[in-house]
């Protein structure tokens, strides 16, 4: 027999989703301002498209490196010690590495800042453990999708700001970043409650927590994930190559420049906010979260081959303002996979994700890079300058095949994952 929550238990956690959610806006406001420009920062230290294509690469890549190994490990404290103290040691770590970007004069301070902040941070993860533990498993699908609204909100923000403010100097972005960063902490330090009381706190796995790789394993024993840990990290690669692949190819096909780069990834953020924090709910209602993750990824494999043919920049807009449901799937991805992990291991099991993503990300640049600089000589327009999203179609299909088969023997039948006992 289940005990009755108390009221004033569920106020309090009520009260704590509009707390994080605004953490979570600050800290994609505060990415969201350097998108538009990293890419021509680090071109102001190459002396050639192809160059800078490689190189920006190898800046994405440290990032990634760093926080692939270190997400389960964040994870799991954020299991032991609560998941507050480790999103305030991510957001003073990401104002550092702003800061520390805006002032450097070589492209191996760079890296290693970079490399620093993939390591010290993880507040995606952070976040969307929190957001579970606050939360029925009924009802994590549309708090994820509003969780997936403040990112979307951040990236309407931020990358129009960054524009506008790298069109007057590069790096004026990254010293508003910073302070937006430290506004964050500040905010979190005084304002943000703990989500994860002292009885569900567990120790840390010192073995699974260094090994990122077995993270993985124990995310394919859940109950009813299975092929979906596949589905989760060739859809997070292809997005991945998208976002490493996208100023540079706007820049290389249309000429663009931090301005109009940054009313991109605003179009971007407006239909990712949209959906997610109004359609979502809406769509929830009428469709379980396996049969909108299928309909997302058949849209998302469209749009990507979208993406790489349009021969205008205007054409790119109408795009991505076609790809509604693409915005639904990581929100119904991940509540089903959360809903399969216990009250205990929510952390673990999101850091586990994110470290999946983060090794996702690792692969993007590697394989961006080549793409890009391939196709770098090409005139304006050519069509093959779109060869990376050419690619990103083929990961998506691939994760809609097995997306597929996954839930048809399944049946489609539960609405959502039943969490696991133990």
């Amino acid at each position: 027999m289940r005990t009755p929550v108390p009221l004033a238990a569920t106020r309090s956690r009520e009260a704590a989703m509009p707390f994080i959610m605004i953490t979570v806006l600050i800290d994609m406001v505060s990415i969201g301002l350097i998108v538009p420009v990293l890419p021509a920062l680090v071109g102001g230290f190459t002396a050639s498209q192809t160059e800078q294509a490689w190189w920006y690469g190898a800046v994405t890549f440290a990032f990634s490196i760093a926080n692939f190994f270190t997400s389960p490990l964040l994870g799991a404290l954020s299991d032991k010690y609560g998941r507050r103290p480790v999103l305030l040691v991510g957001f003073c770590a990401l104002s550092l590495s702003f800061f520390v970007t805006a002032l450097a004069t070589e492209l191996w301070m760079l890296i290693v800042v970079r490399l620093f902040s993939g390591a010290m941070q993880s507040n995606a993860s952070v976040a969307n453990a929190y957001v579970a533990d606050i939360t029925a498993p009924a009802d994590r699908a549309k708090r994820f999708g509003l969780l997936g609204a403040m990112f979307g909100l951040g990236f309407i923000l931020g990358p129009v700001i960054g524009g506008l403010l790298g069109a007057i100097d590069l790096h004026l972005p990254f010293f508003a970043a910073g302070g937006l960063a430290l506004l964050n902490l500040l905010y979190g330090w005084i304002v943000l409650p703990e989500s994860l009381p002292p009885e569900k706190r567990r120790p840390v796995n010192w073995k699974l927590a260094l090994n990122p790789v077995a993270s993985f394993a124990e995310l394919g024993r859940l109950g009813g994930v299975g092929m979906l840990v596949a589905v989760v990290a060739l859809a997070a690669l292809a997005q991945f190559i998208l976002y490493t692949s996208w100023v540079l190819y706007a820049t290389f096909k249309f000429g663009w420049g931090p301005r109009e780069n940054g009313w991109s990834l605003f179009a971007v953020g407006v239909m990712s906010a949209l959906v997610q924090g109004v359609l979502l709910g809406r769509l929830l209602r009428r469709f379980s979260p396996q049969r909108l993750a299928i309909a997302g990824l058949i849209s998302s494999t469209l749009a990507y081959v979208g993406y790489g043919l349009v021969s205008e920049g205007w054409m790119l807009f109408v795009v991505i303002g076609a790809n509604v449901l693409a915005y639904t799937v990581a929100a119904s991805i991940q509540s089903i996979v959360s809903g399969a992990a216990d009250a205990t291991t929510q952390g673990r099991t999101m850091g586990a994700i994110s470290g999946l993503q983060s090794l996702m990300a690792v692969l993007a640049p590697v394989l961006s890079a080549p793409l890009l600089g391939i196709v770098s000589h090409l005139p304006r327009g050519d069509w093959r300058i779109g060869m990376p999203f050419y690619f990103c179609a083929l990961l998506q299909l691939a994760a809609l095949t097995l997306a597929w088969l996954h839930f048809n023997k399944a049946g489609l039948s539960p609405p959502a994952a039943t969490p696991r006992t133990t």
